[in-house]
């Protein structure tokens, strides 16, 4: 495929400019929330993960299902 011009490169920064793109959030495949640690928080989460062999995600949604249930009685 032969390399876009200058020209052709600004006709379409032009083009994409006026029209941008539509993005459907609800048909996104992943979700990324980031979060952000502490470092002691971080240090036992990467700790109690490679002694369980799972993920932070996992232990971090066990943990709020365990205070979740405390918290409900």
């Amino acid at each position: 495929m032969p390399r876009m011009t200058e020209e052709e490169a600004w006709a379409l920064e032009e083009e994409v400019t006026r029209n941008p793109p539509r993005v459907d959030p609800s048909k996104a495949r992943h979700i990324t929330r980031m979060v952000a640690l502490d470092e002691f928080s971080a240090n036992y989460l990467m700790s109690v993960s490679i002694e369980t062999h799972k993920t932070p995600t996992e232990i971090i949604g066990e943990m709020l299902r365990e205070r979740a249930a405390v918290s409900a009685m």
